[in-house]
């Protein structure tokens, strides 16, 4: 098996499990939103933990720590994505069980496009007419929707909005994914440790010898597998099968909302999908155009 289709694989497999991360969030729809997203902290960073040790990266991971903790900008830039990304996750999971699967794959539809207007105005990026046209349908969807509906599709752009800002942060940190997860979840675990024992010492808490309770430990596997899938997926294929795999994860989610879990799918819906969309095959044509000249230069 080739390295490229071995990366095919890892990446695929990364996000068709991000896809169908709804059905297990579902499994636990009747625990609160900020309740979730504590353990889902707290045991991402004790599977992150484990894997290095099994790894035997333990002192390649100290070692990074004590580099991020001595330099005052890298400790905030990654204290501020270990924020953002528990924003991002709180608002999924809160979107998932409140029956708005179709604003989650809204989100991550529109999120590649955030992430440029991003670069456009905090990294001064230069992007082509044809991009700013991409960015251009992707505004008219959400200003669409907004309209027809009389209100903001709030979690889809929180989730958009938070998922490009973490993003950015990340271009502020060079770190191994698998180091940068762990870390992340280490400085923001300790708040999410006092609120499990709050709640667990009040008897609010849904950890225990339960269903729930085991699902709620298994929420650091969830998280971690297809990041470390990813990982290994991404540094075997071109950015450009990247681009496109990513659209699997809000495709699957969509299916799910519309055909799992019956979430109305009115015509707003289908022309505000449709506007994205356009704007995403631009996108997506742009970057291929972009790639092919950059390795056309280099050949």
């Amino acid at each position: 098996m080739t390295e490229e289709r071995l990366g095919t694989i890892y990446a695929s497999s990364a996000y068709i499990i991000w896809g169908f991360l709804p059905l297990y969030w579902k499994l636990v729809e009747h625990v609160p939103a900020w309740e979730i997203l504590a353990h889902r902290i707290l045991w991402s960073f004790v599977f992150m933990i484990l894997f290095i040790i099994v790894i035997r990266r333990w002192n390649l991971f100290i070692g990074e720590w004590r580099q991020i903790i001595s330099d005052k900008k890298k400790f905030l830039g990654i204290s501020a994505a270990g924020l953002v990304i528990s924003l991002n996750w709180v608002i999924f999971i809160w979107a998932v069980n409140s029956d708005r699967v179709l604003d989650a794959s809204l989100g991550y539809y529109i999120n590649p496009l955030i992430s440029i207007f991003f670069g456009i105005i905090f990294l001064r990026e230069r992007f082509s007419k044809l991009q700013w046209v991409a960015i251009g349908f992707a505004f008219l969807g959400v200003f669409y929707m907004t309209y027809n509906f009389g209100s903001v599709p709030w979690a889809a752009l929180g989730m958009a909005i938070t998922f490009a800002f973490y993003g950015l942060l990340k271009k502020t940190v060079d770190l191994n994914p698998i180091f940068g997860l762990a870390i992340e979840t280490l400085i923001v675990a300790p708040v999410a440790i006092v609120y499990i024992t709050y709640l667990q010492v009040n008897q609010f808490g849904a950890l225990g010898f339960s269903w729930e309770g085991f699902v709620l430990l298994g929420t650091g596997l969830a998280t971690a597998l297809p990041l470390l899938l990813f990982g290994q997926g991404a540094k075997r294929i071109p950015l450009s099968l990247v681009g496109f795999l990513q659209y699997f994860a809000p495709t699957i989610m969509l299916l799910l909302g519309v055909f799992l879990f019956n979430e109305t799918f009115t015509q707003v819906h289908a022309i505000t999908f449709t506007l994205i969309w356009i704007g995403l095959i631009l996108y997506s044509y742009e970057r291929i155009r972009t790639l092919k000249r950059k390795h056309s230069k280099a050949a």
